[in-house]
């Protein structure tokens, strides 16, 4: 087995190489300044690039990802990243983007140990356990798995909103707007789970109308097998 990993130092030259061809100077320019408008806080899945989604280059959005998507408040590591983007960056959107299929909530779903990762996840069996009688009530386990990485989704932005740093940002007037999204492994295409909040007035309106909205849309599924 190969240790130098030559092959992707060359990757790498070529990326750099092609992507300079394409927008001369574009490195130079990215030393100047850091101003994204967005922090996507997502999984840590090597199949869900922010960047890439998004149709983005490197400098347009902040990033934080780790297991599952969790916003956690004793999180530093979270934390430090929103206050820095939030603070620093004067970031305007802050995305909380899970994927269908994800490993960290189908662990949680069905109470599956895989180590140190446990006690990690054992905040997706939070929410599990939240909305567990409404779960519970689905027989196919595929549509299980779909709803939980969506309340998942919805529960960690709601996390974020109730962090000390964006109330804090709210209170002094920033203009902060977080949004909840989850995207498709399937089709590549991010969908809107419609929580959308951009002041602390907000927060327990856009959740519950959201939850509502996705508990009907399952719920619909579940009676006639489609949307």
């Amino acid at each position: 087995m190969s240790t130098s990993l030559d092959e992707l130092f060359e990757s790498n030259r070529r990326w750099a190489a092609d992507t300079e061809r394409r927008t001369p100077g574009f490195f130079t320019s990215l030393l100047a300044q850091q101003a994204p408008q967005y922090l996507w806080i997502g999984c840590a899945d090597s199949r869900v690039p922010a960047n890439e989604i998004l149709g983005l280059l490197p400098g347009d959005v902040f990033v934080h990802r780790n297991v599952a998507n969790v916003v956690v408040h004793s999180d530093l590591n979270a934390l430090s990243v929103m206050q820095f983007a939030i603070d620093m960056l004067q970031v305007r959107h802050i995305m909380v983007v899970g994927h269908y299929g994800c490993g960290g909530v189908a662990a949680a779903l069905h109470n599956r140990r895989v180590g140190l990762a446990d006690n990690w996840i054992r905040h997706v069996q939070d929410v599990r356990n939240k909305h567990r009688t409404w779960i519970d009530g689905m027989e196919d386990e595929t549509l299980k798995l779909k709803a939980l990485c969506e309340l998942n989704v919805l529960e960690q932005s709601l996390n974020v909103c109730e962090t000390t740093v964006v109330q804090d940002a709210w209170e002094r007037g920033q203009s902060v707007v977080v949004h909840g999204w989850v995207y498709g492994l399937h089709n590549g295409l991010l969908e809107d789970l419609k929580i959308t909040v951009a002041n602390a007035g907000e927060v327990a309106a856009a959740y519950g109308l959201a939850l509502g909205a996705l508990k009907t849309r399952f719920d619909a599924i579940r009676k006639n097998g489609k949307p």
